[in-house]
């Protein structure tokens, strides 16, 4: 499952991987992209969650290049991902490079608790 949503008040888009993540689950959030995105400014967080991530489909990666596209042509200016578990991280680094090509800082935690900190929430 994957849960896409925004809060205009803290210029936030945020992700949730959640147990079993599809193709069909990233294709139904790319649709939904541009209008979570018109609620928001340039310079906007992103938080990507992978807390409650149990397996991704390894072909989801081509979805999340095309996410990471949008965002970055929308004007992200930081994106915070919480992987509690660096197994289950599919080269958002790497993919950042291809598809970031704005460069917005990322920053990698471990836990919610550290992403709400730097984003004082």
């Amino acid at each position: 499952m994957f849960l896409a949503m925004t809060n205009k008040a803290k210029r936030l888009l945020y992700f949730g991987y959640i147990q079993q993540v599809r193709t069909k689950d990233l294709q139904r959030g790319l649709e939904e992209l541009p209008a979570l995105l018109a609620d928001l400014p340039p310079g906007f967080h992103l938080l990507v969650d992978l807390g409650r991530l149990e397996s991704m489909d390894p072909a989801c990666t081509t979805q999340i290049g095309k996410v990471m596209d949008l965002c970055d042509q929308h004007g992200v200016g930081l994106v915070i991902r919480v992987i509690p578990d660096p197994a289950k991280d599919i080269g958002f680094n790497l993919l950042s490079i291809f598809h970031y090509p704005h460069h917005p800082r990322a920053v990698t935690c471990k836990t919610m608790s550290e992403a709400a900190k730097l984003l004082s929430i």
